[in-house]
């Protein structure tokens, strides 16, 4: 571990703070010291990144693709070092990492076929209206990616939206978060390595550590970046906002910041398959330690024995589930306040609670009615770790009532049977106004990556509904039109050169 940024291809470590990586399950101090980035460090990577954008978009597409492809090979040829310390660093687990790691390799794959087609720069020619107009999406130019602290892999240095950056044209300064800065240091050395023996500019790619706020605030202020890429808490999302937009000249920040996930079992679903759904629903909430975006944080169903004794499955369900390592320290002391301060509050009782003082943490379920979240919306906060709040409505309209309170969801997830049609229509018009995804007899964890894919929601689980951190309509947010009007074949941008009206 040499603890380096890695700034227009070469190593750079001018400041004398520096952080060490802790083991998830057990705190102790990992080997490596990793620098917080100067001020002085962080513009030189915003300059460089300028510098290759301007190169970018003028580079054929075929080398962005062969780019994306080679990285997913050497990302892949290293897995084993990259695996290993990624488990130290965020108690993970092998078999899981190994899985993310493959995820992020295939996501680099897909968006080198996608693009392929050029489906994405939206091409528009027309030349009947007096004028000859040609309009194409243009890389918006230097992207700062923030890695995320649950997913140090598919999120982060190589993850989705450095991917989606890159196939946009768009050179990427990555912010590595300070939980896993090893791992990200293993993925950055080898795109650095990819690089070498690409003809991309070297500051395609950049990364800076920074245990400090400080830095990833001057990334976000530096005036060569076009947009941000984050994924983490709403505090993080909303405050990285702020500085976007005090800038002298604003960006924007694609922030995916959580959500609670509702799942709502019909009455239907209870008596043809309630076990069956109380296992899937259990499986979910305790996940990677409930520390996915979409875990589900609320289960809605309507009063009555049915619903009691599928929260009693639940329940059940969750004592055999042995307690989990989180990837902080400071996470594990949010999910226990978080845990705690929904147990102490009058309308709110414990149905499970296997947390208790080691260093693992288990799962909590809590229970409410519909009537007192409608009257304290707060109830429904995220928290983010392998608990969930029950929340019995008194009837369907009372459940209507419920879905119109929701805040803005990644997902919401409808268990049914044909017999419950009726009150899901209603239940779906209400919620697809408030999530991203709408989900039917499933379970909202395990994103699939795929062109359809849709992993964004309305405010506080983003900061932009129409935007998408997965899938390949995620390179959307990096690209901008541009039309150009009676404009020479030379000074046209390579996808334009050559199309005539009749290429509509």
């Amino acid at each position: 571990m040499h603890g380096h940024h890695t700034i227009d291809g070469e190593r750079s470590a001018l400041g004398a703070s520096t952080f060490a990586a802790r083991a998830a399950s057990t705190g102790a101090e990992l080997p490596g010291r990793f620098h917080d980035a100067t001020p002085g460090e962080v513009a030189a990577a915003a300059a460089a990144a300028q510098r290759a954008a301007r190169v970018l978009r003028r580079t054929p597409w075929p080398d962005l693709a062969r780019f994306l492809r080679a990285i997913a090979d050497e990302l892949d040829a290293r897995g084993e070092d990259i695996v290993a310390r990624a488990d130290l660093e965020s108690g993970l687990g092998a078999p899981r990492l190994t899985g993310e790691l493959g995820r992020t390799t295939d996501q680099l794959r897909l968006f080198a076929d996608e693009g392929d087609g050029g489906g994405w720069l939206g091409l528009r020619v027309d030349a009947s209206r007096g004028a000859d107009l040609r309009r194409v999406a243009l890389p918006i130019g230097p992207v700062a990616v923030f890695g995320a602290s649950n997913f140090p892999l598919a999120f982060s240095v190589a993850g989705g939206d450095t991917a989606a950056a890159w196939a946009a044209g768009c050179p990427v300064v990555v912010k590595a978060h300070p939980a896993h800065p090893g791992t990200s240091e293993l993925v950055a050395d080898a795109i650095v390595d990819v690089l070498a023996r690409s003809p991309l500019p070297a500051a395609t790619f950049q990364m800076l550590h920074g245990a400090d706020h400080a830095v990833g605030g001057a990334l976000v202020q530096a005036p060569e970046v076009r947009a941000v890429a984050f994924t983490g808490s709403f505090a993080g999302g909303t405050a990285l906002d702020r500085l976007a937009r005090a800038r002298p000249r604003p960006i924007p920040v694609f922030a995916e910041m959580g959500s609670s996930n509702p799942i709502v079992v019909l009455p239907g679903a209870l008596a043809a398959r309630g076990d069956q759904v109380a296992a899937q629903v259990a499986g979910s909430i305790t996940l990677g330690a409930g520390q996915f975006c979409t875990k589900p944080g609320v289960i809605v169903g309507l009063a009555g024995a049915a619903f009691d004794a599928f929260v009693s499955e639940v329940a059940r369900a969750l004592e055999g589930v042995a307690p989990a390592t989180m990837l902080t320290d400071g996470i594990r002391t949010a999910y226990r306040a978080g845990v705690a301060e929904l147990a102490a509050t009058a309308a709110v009782d414990v149905v499970w609670l296997g947390d208790g003082d080691e260093r693992p943490v288990g799962p909590s379920l809590l229970r409410t009615t519909a009537a007192a979240v409608i009257e304290r919306p707060s109830l429904l906060d995220e928290v983010f770790g392998p608990a969930a709040l029950v929340v019995a409505c008194a009837d369907a309209a009372e459940a209507l009532a419920l879905a119109e309170a929701l805040p803005g969801s990644l997902t919401a997830t409808l268990h049914l049977e044909d017999a419950d049609l009726d009150l899901a229509a209603d239940l779906s018009e209400v919620l697809v106004e408030r999530v991203g995804r709408l989900i039917v007899n499933g379970v909202p964890t395990g994103v699939i990556v795929s062109p359809a894919q849709h992993h964004g929601g309305p405010y506080p689980a983003t900061l932009d509904a129409r935007a998408t951190s997965v899938g390949t309509a995620a390179v959307e947010r990096f690209l901008r039109p541009v039309a150009f009007q009676d404009v020479p074949e030379a000074l046209l941008p390579a996808p334009l050169r050559g199309t005539a009206d009749s290429d509509r």
